[in-house]
């Protein structure tokens, strides 16, 4: 009998861990709905709110007016907007994002060919950014802990205040008046090997792991005063086991929650960066297409940058969820 109500209760204590995860995982699918909803109306109106014609634009101010009017029909831009509205909505599920004003080609087509080089240039920014600032957020919570080398504190939290505020805009013509025009060590524009990718991956990495790091080392203070962790101290492990097995993964939560800010971040970032290194990406993209009236391809590059930083912020959430469990479902 006592078996029979173990065995039942164990059950039950799994059938509740799996509703959780269950209405975790129904909570944030709604709410990534929800925002992409949200997204793909905001990209829809833009290009109702923009001042100005893009048919003309696109055409012009030359055009004779029967051309305009005649492209404008072909476009549907003459129909109701609730009509408009429900044709962008079939063709964005049926995978089409529109035609470009100025080049004729689908705005997919474009953004496919300029989006490899934007995750590219994020991916490593980002992978950077991790690899330099946890190792030397936790070598400094060893350094500092207990408030010893003060003077090694201030310096690390000055500069990294100081790297996290510029712009990476302005960071970057730093680094191409430095690195690029003086010492000639990097090329300064386009893509073409990996020695291009050294200036836009540093403009995009410094301030974020100049933020990171100062996480990373805050948090693993805080968790080296916790009492499993003095009670770990006391039985003297040794350092390594300290900072890695014990203080690194309970710092995580915070670090990860900062990461998914940074991501976003940078997804905005890159717009300026690529720009600086006419970098062949969706950022230089969406700033010639701004100047050249192309609306449906400032829309496709809109929603692609949209459903990134969301996509990115769900990576963010499932991955505090399977680090903390009970926390985060039951908050979520």
């Amino acid at each position: 009998m006592t078996d029979d109500r173990g065995s039942a209760g164990l059950a039950g204590l799994a059938g509740l861990a799996d509703n959780a995860w269950l209405r975790f995982g129904a909570r944030r699918l709604g709410r990534l709905l929800v925002s992409v909803w949200v997204l793909v109306t905001a990209a829809f109106l833009m290009i109702h709110l923009i001042p100005g014609d893009p048919v003309r634009a696109s055409l012009g101010s030359t055009a004779p007016l029967s051309l305009v009017n005649e492209r404008r029909a072909a476009l549907g831009l003459d129909d109701p907007l609730w009509l408009q509205y429900l044709r962008y909505l079939r063709n964005l599920l049926s995978g089409e994002l529109g035609t470009s004003m100025t080049s004729g080609l689908p705005v997919s087509q474009v953004v496919g060919d300029r989006l490899p080089a934007t995750v590219e240039l994020g991916v490593a920014a980002s992978a950077l950014a991790v690899l330099v600032a946890v190792p030397l957020g936790l070598a400094m919570a060893a350094l500092t802990r207990n408030g010893r080398r003060r003077h090694l504190e201030l310096g690390f939290t000055s500069s990294s205040v100081v790297l996290a505020t510029v712009p990476e805009f302005l960071l970057a013509v730093g680094l191409v008046y430095v690195f690029g025009v003086t010492l000639g060590w990097a090329p300064v524009a386009g893509r073409a090997g990996p020695g291009s990718y050294v200036l836009p991956v540093l403009a995009l990495a410094i301030g974020p792991a100049a933020v990171l790091a100062r996480i990373v080392r805050v948090e693993v203070l805080a968790v080296l005063r916790a009492d499993h962790l003095r009670t770990a101290r006391a039985k003297r492990l040794p350092a390594r086991l300290l900072y890695l097995r014990h203080a690194l993964p309970n710092a995580m939560t915070a670090t990860l929650t900062l990461c998914g800010l940074m991501l976003s971040g940078m997804v905005a970032g890159t717009v300026l960066v690529e720009n600086v290194f006419a970098w062949p990406g969706l950022g230089s993209t969406i700033v010639g297409s701004i100047l050249g009236k192309d609306l449906p391809v400032v829309q496709g590059v809109v929603l692609v940058y949209g459903i990134g930083v969301l996509l990115v912020n769900l990576a963010v959430d499932i991955t505090l969820a399977l680090l903390d469990p009970r926390s985060t479902i039951r908050e979520g």
